[in-house]
């Protein structure tokens, strides 16, 4: 029987704090890298037209090292098994506007947390042939 904390030894997980973005524009970014390799990841991150992508890049960029350095975990066989975000602080700032009133600007900040993990191959279980 596999205990929980077996599993829980080849995940490697990344938090980019204070990244400039709202949740709500970061969400759909990390939905579409979850579940994929992390080459794959990082090549649609690149090939996205979203600013954010790049931060998100870095983030990913971070765990692989992290994976590779402290944990001596195998490149290739990095998939990202979760990515998600929640709100940082909002910055908030106004606008003049005419007969002396103001428009409020909020400028939200996010968090990106990043959890890899190594895909473990499975040995057959017949055993040997013969």
């Amino acid at each position: 029987m596999i205990k929980k904390k077996d599993i829980d030894l080849k995940q490697v997980r990344s938090v980019n704090k204070n990244v400039r973005s709202s949740v709500r524009k970061l969400k759909p970014l990390l939905k579409s890298i979850v579940g994929k390799k992390v080459d794959i990841a990082i090549r649609d991150l690149s090939f996205s037209e979203k600013r954010i992508s790049k931060d998100i890049k870095k983030t990913i960029s971070s765990a692989i090292s992290n994976a590779e350095n402290n944990y001596q975990y195998d490149i290739d066989s990095l998939f990202v098994k979760e990515a998600f975000c929640g709100k940082q602080i909002t910055m908030k700032r106004f606008r003049a506007r005419a007969k002396g009133r103001a428009a409020e600007i909020m400028k939200p900040y996010s968090n990106i947390t990043i959890i890899l993990r190594e895909k473990v191959k499975e040995e057959s279980k017949h055993g040997s042939k013969g």
